[in-house]
């Protein structure tokens, strides 16, 4: 037994040792496969691990207090011990007392017991979902004097006509275009609850669902878009060409991209609350991100994809739609790449220089931006000018077609871009922010080989602009959307943005306050 839980940890080691490793090799044309293999192996690591668990009869107990409070960053385990933490609630987590009392009198003598304490220990456990018919019931009375019919109008529906409450469309929104479940294992589950809900009627309600929920996401693409900064950034998915199905599943499947717009103003502070706006296109071409921002303007934080080229175009006046930020940790990743394959000292030195600048951006986090921009004009300003006199000089001593020249090149091919986060305690001194964003396109891809059609990319697109800003403004999303489609139908338009996700209060909460 102990041999083989040895032989365990040692595996478990080492695909933690190759996921990590791939992971800072996502970048560059063999991205989609690095993706996929990484995939596979968190697959077989967390197999693995529950292998282990089973056969494992020396793991410690967890502590019986539940944790309410962020966990402690711990180091990496070692291969003898796997690191465990407690399970985590959240304080609003729904509580319910089991009290074990041993009565009034003494079993041994008789005699009246008193209160001395009490030991208490938690048990962390799940009330299953149900599915639940609600019968709407409308009265009908007549008046006896004048023979009038009363009767209380019929309430409005997420879907007209339709026996989809709020709550369940709900779930089954998220369930699709969060959790990545299919709809086909939906109907499962439903089943396992005492209802047959078809996938195809499901499709219909999600389709009906985003139509009454479009006015609410246009309105926050909008307030998104003019935000005066924006991180952008786009993934690949695969989508049915339908002009090829003839030909086959292999032949029959195109490469679309999910664009990610986000504003995230939390870092230095901002008023504007935190957004995602998500933007499908059946290709690459530059004409969709030109389309997507066409009427935004102000600072661009991006990668250096061609097709942004025109919205940093000076026009007549010498002013561009868009300023440019450019990418730290982008620039650090090709140093990085170098650094892997050939441990290049001149690559592990930039490595560590672009070290010392997020140590600093690590103690101006969310700090105002006049404050982030003094701190970085009187710390980071220099050892950026260090780094720029010192890039140059590397250029004159290394082969000019390796991949170390191309990585001095990126960067100061677009200094300026690379040096505006100095100047304006807004800017990010990186894009992480976007490719945040964009994880949840990884997740799914997991779970669904392709979408459907460009309409099934665009659909996809603007279910996850209001879940994920939902989730930006920490939201539970199911409850979000229940409430917003229990209300859609009966809020005015001009009351719309009081459903916008940072603006939401449940209508339960909004009828007490009216009380």
């Amino acid at each position: 037994m102990a041999s083989t839980l040895r032989a365990h940890d040692l595996l478990v080691q080492a695909l933690r040792i190759r996921i990590a490793k791939l992971k800072k090799q996502k970048f560059g044309a063999s991205s989609e496969k690095i993706e996929r293999e990484i995939e596979q192996l968190e697959l077989a690591l967390e197999d693995l691990k529950v292998a282990t668990a089973e056969t494992d009869d020396t793991s410690s107990d967890e502590d019986e207090t539940l944790e309410q409070d962020p966990p402690s960053e711990e180091g990496e385990a070692s291969p003898e011990k796997t690191a465990r933490r407690r399970p985590r609630v959240s304080k609003n987590t729904p509580r319910e007392r089991r009290e074990l009392d041993p009565g009034d009198d003494c079993p041994d003598c008789g005699g009246e017991l008193r209160v001395v304490g009490e030991d208490v220990s938690e048990l962390l456990d799940m009330i299953a979902a149900q599915i639940k018919v609600i019968e709407i019931a409308r009265v009908k009375k007549s008046c006896r004097r004048c023979e009038t019919m009363v009767q209380e109008p019929a309430p409005s529906r997420p879907i007209p006509r339709s026996m989809a409450g709020p709550s369940l469309l709900a779930f089954i929104l998220v369930s699709k275009f969060d959790d990545h479940v299919p709809l086909y294992r939906l109907n499962e589950i439903f089943a396992r609850m005492g209802a047959d809900i078809p996938d195809t009627t499901m499709v219909d309600w999600c389709g009906r669902a985003m139509k009454a929920l479009n006015p609410l996401i246009e309105m926050l693409e909008k307030d998104v878009m003019s935000s005066p900064i924006l991180h952008a950034d786009d993934t690949p998915i695969r989508v049915l060409d339908r002009s090829q199905r003839d030909k086959g599943l292999g032949k029959g499947v195109k490469k679309g991209r999910i664009w990610a717009y986000v504003r995230d103003q939390r870092p230095w502070s901002g008023g504007a609350p935190p957004g995602a706006v998500y933007q499908f296109a059946p290709d690459w071409k530059e004409e969709h991100v030109l389309s997507h921002l066409g009427q935004s303007g102000g600072i661009l934080q991006a990668d250096g994809y061609k097709g942004y080229a025109k919205l940093y175009a000076p026009d007549l006046e010498g002013n561009g739609q868009f300023r440019e930020a450019a990418c730290w940790a982008h620039l650090r990743r090709d140093f990085h790449d170098v650094w892997t394959a050939t441990k290049s000292g001149i690559a592990r030195e930039a490595l560590d220089r672009i070290g010392v600048l997020y140590d600093i951006e690590r103690e101006i986090t969310g700090h105002p931006a006049d404050l982030r921009k003094a701190v970085r004009q009187e710390k980071s300003k220099p050892k950026v000018e260090a780094f720029h006199a010192w890039a140059e000089r590397q250029l004159t001593r290394i082969p000019g077609k390796g991949d170390l020249a191309k990585a001095f090149r990126y960067g100061l091919s677009r200094w300026t871009s690379f040096t505006l986060f100095l100047d304006d305690g807004r800017v990010a001194i990186d894009n992480n922010a976007a490719e945040r964003a964009l994880r949840p396109i990884g997740v799914g891809r997991r779970n669904w080989l392709f979408a459907g059609s460009d309409a099934g990319g665009e659909t996809l697109a603007r279910a996850m602009t209001i879940i994920e800003t939902a989730k930006m403004n920490g939201l539970d999303p199911q409850a979000y959307l229940a409430d917003v489609l229990d209300r859609i139908h009966d809020h005015m338009n001009p009351r719309l943005d009081e459903l916008l996700p940072w603006n939401w209060t449940p209508k339960a909460v909004s009828q007490a306050e009216a009380a």
